[in-house]
């Protein structure tokens, strides 16, 4: 089971401007770690939302838009965005260039948020995001528990973390509706979340409320 994020209006994001340089790769891994994402732009208002989080204090920042052929923004899954949504852009003039396969939002010289390609190894400041909103998205193929880690992270925001009873109930009605779909043949019989046994090697900082199945699954790796 993945964590991710629900698509939602710009009014419903919060955006956090991180006011140290890293290089892209690691960015990305920051706001996944302490909010949701890397920032996606969808349109102009979230684009103007953005300029005003940073307000001056740098010239240029990174976003969530990266180059794998193609270009395509960190949270990339396209069901989480709304009709030509994950399209919008904001290139300035002769964009991209080839520099390199990261994005960078320039905000000085009067280039009103316009973005331009760069190296990812080059270190900059960047934009974090979070949703007021998150969902959990199953995923039927059988992973063991760091191929589902790594899958989860590649694709959507991190393995699911189970905060309370009621998160708990969301993801179990998740797994029966998925279980009972006409077209899954083949029901797993339990699903992977983000703890660990070791409370020293926990995927997020939230607090996890545990729900073992029986003494037994203590014990099971």
């Amino acid at each position: 089971m993945c964590l991710s994020s629900a698509v939602v209006s710009s009014s419903l994001r919060q955006y956090h401007f991180v006011n140290q340089q890293m290089n892209w790769t690691e960015a990305q891994r920051y706001c996944r770690e302490k909010h949701t994402d890397l920032v996606t732009i969808n349109d102009m208002q979230e684009q103007n939302d953005i300029k005003q989080t940073v307000n001056g204090s740098v010239e240029r920042v990174w976003i969530g838009l990266r180059s794998t052929n193609t270009w395509i923004w960190s949270l990339s899954d396209p069901a989480f965005y709304r009709a030509n949504e994950s399209q919008y852009r904001n290139w300035s003039n002769n964009q991209p260039q080839g520099h390199g396969d990261c994005v960078y939002m320039e905000i000085s010289n009067g280039q009103k948020g316009q973005w331009h390609d760069a190296k990812c190894t080059d270190p900059r400041h960047f934009i974090c995001y979070n949703d007021s909103s998150k969902g959990f998205v199953p995923v039927m193929d059988q992973k063991n528990w760091t191929d589902a880690q790594k899958y989860c992270r590649q694709n959507h925001t991190d393995l699911a973390s189970v905060r309370n009873q009621s998160e708990n109930n969301q993801i179990q009605d998740i797994i029966n509706q998925n279980i009972t779909s006409p077209n899954q043949t083949a029901a797993p019989p339990h699903s992977h979340t983000g703890i660990l046994v070791n409370p020293m090697r926990t995927i997020t900082e939230t607090t996890c409320a545990h729900r073992w199945v029986s003494e037994s699954s203590k014990d099971n790796g």
